[in-house]
């Protein structure tokens, strides 16, 4: 079971880094008020196909919005773990964590238990 969870918030943190990725800011200058949350055509997509990209975005956004109330320094270490699941490599690092390694792991495993408690009681995980 243990590994199941960990297997299903590895997969979540790598789709939220590319929820996260493709945001992009609707209002400015030239933004009308009445439209800035207008959706685009969608009839290309089945129904199913449209509430599932709702659901996804709604996880999404609750998933964003959990992992930014952390600790700043969970809330890093998550950042760069969805970074490396998405891409599939273990390359990113930040300077905003401990050098060595064993505290920096040890940041991630908290932050990943407390992400999983807060996922749980929100009904998400």
């Amino acid at each position: 079971m243990k590994n199941e969870t960990n297997e299903i918030l590895n997969g979540m943190l790598a789709d939220w880094h590319r929820w996260a990725r493709g945001y992009q800011h609707v209002g400015g200058i030239n933004s009308s008020p009445m439209f800035r949350h207008a959706k685009s055509s969608r009839g290309w997509q089945t129904t199913d196909e449209i509430l599932r990209d709702e659901v996804e975005h709604d996880q999404m956004e609750a998933l964003d919005n959990i992992i930014m109330a952390m600790p700043e320094n969970y809330r890093t270490a998550l950042q760069i773990q969805a970074r490396n699941l998405f891409t599939g490599r273990s390359v990113w690092t930040s300077d905003r964590l401990p050098q060595d390694l064993e505290a920096r792991a040890l940041i991630l495993a908290e932050a990943r238990i407390e992400l999983t408690r807060k996922l749980t009681d929100a009904g998400i995980l």
